[in-house]
């Protein structure tokens, strides 16, 4: 995929992260402070797990990495943002990919394991809703609705108990199970903090898994990352959200302006600061810095605005460390995401 590299002066609001997007000037500039290896001199591993939503981007950014530094080996894996943060927090792993901020629980371990962290987004995506391709009745969902179908207790066992007039096709749910960003992302904006999720569901960590089972059943509905979508959209259809302004479907535009609320989320990487100080892992890090972008477009997902990529890179760069989406407190901190993340 293309995308234009000169970006309008626009407000975005991402689950409460609102930002002010400008040019790629800013960014250009901070990159072109990294100087890049030698090739033939940059040689170690780099070991990296966590989101599944994550991966494919980290993925692209590492085969991409290996093709210019072929003595540095990087491993990918797909334990989920919750799995992956637990051997981070064990010192176990050089980078946790997230598609969520850090939560407190997990900021303590690392702290009591004496595992520091920089905190780097790298990406927007917009949580998909998809049904089985033969599904002719359910093009859209309210909020309500996705809420009726989801908490625990829910009294949903066929399509027909969502809308009257839909068929009475047994309803199989597949999602991301419990360790994963994306299931606490959702859990977060359809259940609140008090309530739970309905358990009876088909899980998995590995999105594909969750792909194949929604193509495979008729009354199959699930969620996922929109990179996944995107690159299925042969095999299933997405599901248009009314959060109260109309059936809106997720696009690379309306996830970028912000009007696919609200299920339109930031995504991120976590630095172990040892790690940082490798010169294998500094030259990955900047290289994702300076490369994700392209690649985040590439792989189905929207780019951060120039400046917050720019932002991320002096935070690398002078080893800015601990999270900002926590308080002094351990509460979450939201609002815009230009004011959070500095």
């Amino acid at each position: 995929m293309t995308s234009n590299r000169v970006w309008s002066v626009l407000g975005l609001v991402v689950m409460g992260y609102a930002v002010t997007l400008g040019t790629d000037d800013a960014f250009a500039a901070e990159s072109s402070k990294a100087t890049a290896p030698n090739a033939a001199s940059l040689a170690g591993v780099i070991r990296i797990d966590g989101s599944s939503t994550v991966y494919p981007i980290t993925e692209a950014v590492a085969e991409e990495f290996g093709q210019a530094y072929p003595r540095v080996r990087v491993t990918v894996g797909i334990s989920g943002t919750g799995g992956g943060f637990k051997r981070f927090a064990a010192a176990e792993t050089d980078i946790s990919d997230a598609s969520r901020p850090i939560k407190q629980p997990e900021a303590e371990v690392a702290k009591t394991n004496s595992v520091a962290y920089i905190e780097i987004p790298i990406a927007f995506d917009g949580l998909t809703i998809v049904v089985n391709k033969a599904n002719t009745w359910c093009s859209d969902l309210t909020l309500d609705e996705i809420k009726k179908i989801f908490i625990a207790g829910s009294a949903v066992r066929s399509w027909k108990d969502i809308r009257p007039d839909w068929p009475d096709t047994p309803l199989k749910i597949y999602a991301p199970g419990t360790d994963s960003g994306t299931f606490d992302y959702f859990k977060e904006v359809v259940a609140g903090d008090q309530a739970a999720i309905r358990s009876d569901m088909s899980v998995s960590e590995d999105d594909n898994v969750l792909v194949r089972g929604v193509e495979g059943e008729k009354g199959g509905l699930g969620f996922f990352g929109c990179a996944y979508y995107f690159e299925n959209k042969d095999k299933l259809k997405a599901v248009a959200v009314d959060a109260g302004k109309g059936p809106i479907l997720p696009t690379h535009q309306t996830i970028e302006d912000g009007t696919y609320a609200p299920f339109s989320r930031p995504l991120f990487i976590y630095v172990n600061a040892k790690s940082a100080d490798r010169p294998e892992v500094k030259a990955f890090v900047e290289y994702y810095l300076a490369h994700g972008p392209q690649l985040v477009e590439e792989v189905g997902y929207v780019k951060l605005p120039a400046e917050i990529t720019a932002r991320a890179l002096k935070n690398f760069q002078q080893r800015r460390q601990g999270t900002q989406f926590l308080d002094d407190r351990g509460e979450k901190r939201h609002g815009p995401l230009a004011e959070v993340y500095r």
